[in-house]
Protein backbone atom coordinates (compact mmCIF):
# COMPACT_ATOMS: atom_id res chain seq x y z
CA UNK A 1 0.00 0.00 0.00
CA UNK A 2 0.96 3.08 -0.70
CA UNK A 3 1.42 6.03 1.68
CA UNK A 4 1.61 9.39 -0.74
CA UNK A 5 -0.27 9.93 -3.44
CA UNK A 6 -0.08 12.33 -6.26
CA UNK A 7 -3.13 15.33 -6.46
CA UNK A 8 -3.16 17.65 -9.49
CA UNK A 9 -4.27 21.04 -8.19
CA UNK A 10 -5.67 23.31 -11.10
CA UNK A 11 -5.25 26.87 -11.32
CA UNK A 12 -7.72 28.80 -9.26
CA UNK A 13 -8.34 31.81 -6.88
CA UNK A 14 -7.64 32.04 -3.50
CA UNK A 15 -8.98 34.15 -0.51
CA UNK A 16 -5.56 35.17 1.05
CA UNK A 17 -5.26 36.15 4.91
CA UNK A 18 -1.75 37.91 4.24
CA UNK A 19 1.60 36.39 6.58
CA UNK A 20 0.86 36.33 9.84
CA UNK A 21 0.85 34.32 13.11
CA UNK A 22 -1.78 32.39 14.97
CA UNK A 23 -3.33 34.52 18.01
CA UNK A 24 -2.93 37.77 15.77
CA UNK A 25 -6.29 39.96 15.02
CA UNK A 26 -6.34 39.75 11.40
CA UNK A 27 -5.27 35.84 11.30
CA UNK A 28 -7.51 35.34 13.74
CA UNK A 29 -10.47 37.12 11.80
CA UNK A 30 -9.41 34.92 8.82
CA UNK A 31 -9.90 31.93 10.58
CA UNK A 32 -13.19 32.81 11.82
CA UNK A 33 -14.40 33.98 8.11
CA UNK A 34 -13.52 30.71 6.53
CA UNK A 35 -14.71 28.54 9.36
CA UNK A 36 -18.12 30.38 8.75
CA UNK A 37 -17.89 29.12 5.52
CA UNK A 38 -20.68 25.40 4.50
CA UNK A 39 -18.34 23.03 5.30
CA UNK A 40 -17.91 21.03 1.69
CA UNK A 41 -16.87 17.04 1.27
CA UNK A 42 -13.06 18.18 1.60
CA UNK A 43 -11.34 21.12 3.51
CA UNK A 44 -10.77 24.17 1.06
CA UNK A 45 -7.88 25.89 3.17
CA UNK A 46 -4.38 25.23 2.76
CA UNK A 47 -1.72 26.88 4.88
CA UNK A 48 1.75 27.35 4.28
CA UNK A 49 4.83 29.26 5.80
CA UNK A 50 6.22 32.44 4.05
CA UNK A 51 9.36 33.81 5.14
CA UNK A 52 7.97 35.45 8.62
CA UNK A 53 5.08 34.14 8.85
CA UNK A 54 1.95 31.56 7.67
CA UNK A 55 -0.07 32.28 4.90
CA UNK A 56 -3.73 31.12 4.73
CA UNK A 57 -5.59 30.00 1.60
CA UNK A 58 -9.05 29.62 1.32
CA UNK A 59 -10.53 27.91 -2.12
CA UNK A 60 -12.58 31.10 -3.70
CA UNK A 61 -16.13 30.62 -5.35
CA UNK A 62 -17.70 33.29 -7.52
CA UNK A 63 -20.44 35.09 -5.37
CA UNK A 64 -18.34 34.80 -1.95
CA UNK A 65 -18.81 37.51 0.49
CA UNK A 66 -15.11 37.84 0.83
CA UNK A 67 -14.46 40.89 3.47
CA UNK A 68 -12.29 43.64 1.81
CA UNK A 69 -9.20 43.29 4.24
CA UNK A 70 -8.63 40.16 2.44
CA UNK A 71 -7.08 39.68 -1.07
CA UNK A 72 -8.38 37.77 -3.73
CA UNK A 73 -4.97 35.65 -5.24
CA UNK A 74 -3.99 33.91 -8.56
CA UNK A 75 -2.86 30.17 -7.27
CA UNK A 76 -0.83 28.31 -10.09
CA UNK A 77 -1.79 24.84 -9.03
CA UNK A 78 0.33 22.19 -10.30
CA UNK A 79 1.04 18.88 -8.76
CA UNK A 80 1.75 17.73 -4.91
CA UNK A 81 3.14 14.60 -3.40
CA UNK A 82 0.56 14.52 -0.64
CA UNK A 83 1.30 12.50 2.90
CA UNK A 84 -1.01 12.27 5.99
CA UNK A 85 0.36 12.02 9.41
CA UNK A 86 -1.29 13.93 13.05
CA UNK A 87 -1.59 17.84 13.47
CA UNK A 88 1.60 18.74 14.91
CA UNK A 89 2.54 15.09 15.73
CA UNK A 90 4.20 13.89 12.70
CA UNK A 91 7.87 13.20 12.27
CA UNK A 92 7.81 15.41 9.67
CA UNK A 93 11.42 13.93 8.84
CA UNK A 94 10.36 10.36 8.42
CA UNK A 95 7.43 11.35 6.24
CA UNK A 96 9.77 13.35 4.15
CA UNK A 97 12.22 9.96 3.47
CA UNK A 98 8.89 8.63 2.33
CA UNK A 99 7.56 11.23 0.54
CA UNK A 100 11.44 11.32 -1.80
CA UNK A 101 11.69 7.64 -1.98
CA UNK A 102 8.11 7.70 -3.58
CA UNK A 103 8.79 10.26 -5.80
CA UNK A 104 12.71 8.56 -7.07
CA UNK A 105 10.20 5.34 -7.69
CA UNK A 106 7.95 7.62 -9.95
CA UNK A 107 10.38 9.65 -12.24
CA UNK A 108 9.13 12.64 -10.05
CA UNK A 109 11.15 15.42 -7.91
CA UNK A 110 10.66 18.15 -5.40
CA UNK A 111 9.55 21.35 -7.10
CA UNK A 112 11.23 23.83 -5.32
CA UNK A 113 9.66 26.97 -7.02
CA UNK A 114 6.51 26.61 -5.07
CA UNK A 115 5.32 26.14 -1.70
CA UNK A 116 4.92 23.27 0.57
CA UNK A 117 0.82 23.20 1.88
CA UNK A 118 -0.99 21.68 4.56
CA UNK A 119 -4.56 21.60 5.61
CA UNK A 120 -6.32 19.63 8.42
CA UNK A 121 -8.75 17.25 6.84
CA UNK A 122 -10.35 15.63 10.23
CA UNK A 123 -14.40 17.07 10.90
CA UNK A 124 -15.21 18.37 14.07
CA UNK A 125 -16.84 15.04 14.37
CA UNK A 126 -13.85 12.70 13.87
CA UNK A 127 -11.28 15.06 15.92
CA UNK A 128 -13.89 14.73 18.94
CA UNK A 129 -13.91 11.28 18.99
CA UNK A 130 -10.50 10.38 18.04
CA UNK A 131 -9.04 13.20 20.19
CA UNK A 132 -6.69 14.77 17.25
CA UNK A 133 -6.63 15.71 14.02
CA UNK A 134 -5.10 14.19 11.00
CA UNK A 135 -3.15 16.65 8.00
CA UNK A 136 -2.59 16.45 4.80
CA UNK A 137 1.06 17.48 3.73
CA UNK A 138 1.17 18.58 0.30
CA UNK A 139 4.66 18.74 -1.49
CA UNK A 140 5.08 20.81 -4.62
CA UNK A 141 6.54 18.13 -7.43
CA UNK A 142 7.45 18.23 -11.27
CA UNK A 143 8.65 15.36 -13.55
CA UNK A 144 11.93 14.59 -12.89
CA UNK A 145 14.37 16.93 -15.36
CA UNK A 146 11.46 19.40 -16.01
CA UNK A 147 12.02 23.00 -15.05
Amino acid sequence: MQSVRIYEMPACKMVSSGIGMFGEEKFERFNKWFSSQKRGMFPKDFLFWEGSGFHWLYLYEDGMDVPQEFEIIDFPGGLYAVATGIDQKTNTELMKREVDQFLAENGLERDMSRSELGNVITSPLACEIMGYNQMDYYTPVKAKGRE
